[in-house]
């Protein structure tokens, strides 16, 4: 892992980020003290590596602390369910790029209508959490690591932005520079009309130019939002 300082609220922190695994490691606390300019330059850092290829996690992971076993936990960020690995005795936890924009409000599943949306228009897209292809005709969520379906939601981005950078990000509102969610969300679904691929090897086993195809709802998402 990468080791890089990122301001606190109380001096720095250092955090543990694997570029292949799209994870950050936090020790106890240190994601709830991350200063605002932390939390967006870490935004920043997710939209630059969103291409790299997703290295599958182990099915078993032990603490760098104390090597005790990571345990998987479910938990509630406000609206959004966000899941992680942590340590049972207290030392910190792993936690994905996909499940550190959803703690942080980047990111929200989609919705019945919006679902719907795709299956109209998209047969196939990538999951924002492993990679796995998810046919959405069938699905709503991955099969391979059940995370559901969701989309980098601008309004939500600018909502997010606003509480870590304050007036900053509130002037940037008041100009009009971005986009709302429904545009993003139809310039994903233009990008993208194919009909339903021939299914693809289960994960691990993918075929990268196959899979370099799917659209990503998070990783498109963050492209076309950094491109306005």
């Amino acid at each position: 892992m990468d080791k890089l300082r990122f301001a606190a609220a109380h001096g720095e922190v250092l955090i543990d980020i694997c570029w292949d695994c799209h994870g950050f490691w936090f020790d106890r606390l240190e994601s709830a003290q991350l200063a605002p300019a932390a939390v967006v330059e870490l935004f920043r850092l997710i939209h630059e590596h969103r291409e790299r290829p997703v290295r599958p996690l182990a099915g078993q992971m032990a603490c760098p602390s104390c090597a005790g076993p990571l345990t998987f936990t479910h938990d509630l960020q406000r609206a959004n369910r966000i899941h992680y690995f942590r340590c049972a005795r207290s030392h910190g936890r792993l936690t994905t790029f996909l499940q550190f924009l959803r703690e942080k409000e980047f990111v929200r599943s989609l919705s019945a209508a919006e679902v719907e949306r795709l299956r109209a228009t998209v047969k196939q897209v990538r999951c924002s959490g492993c990679g796995a292809p998810v046919d959405v005709e069938k699905d709503a969520a991955c099969n391979f690591c059940r995370a559901p379906l969701a989309i980098l939601d601008p309004d939500a981005v600018h909502g997010a932005l606003a509480r870590w950078q304050g007036a900053t990000a509130r002037s940037a509102n008041a100009a009009g520079q971005q986009p709302d969610a429904d545009a993003v969300l139809k310039a994903l679904l233009a990008a993208e009309t194919a009909p339903l691929r021939p299914p693809v090897a289960p994960r691990g086993r993918r075929d990268p130019a196959l899979q370099a195809k799917l659209i990503d709802l998070v990783a498109d998402g963050l492209a076309t939002l950094f491109s306005r």
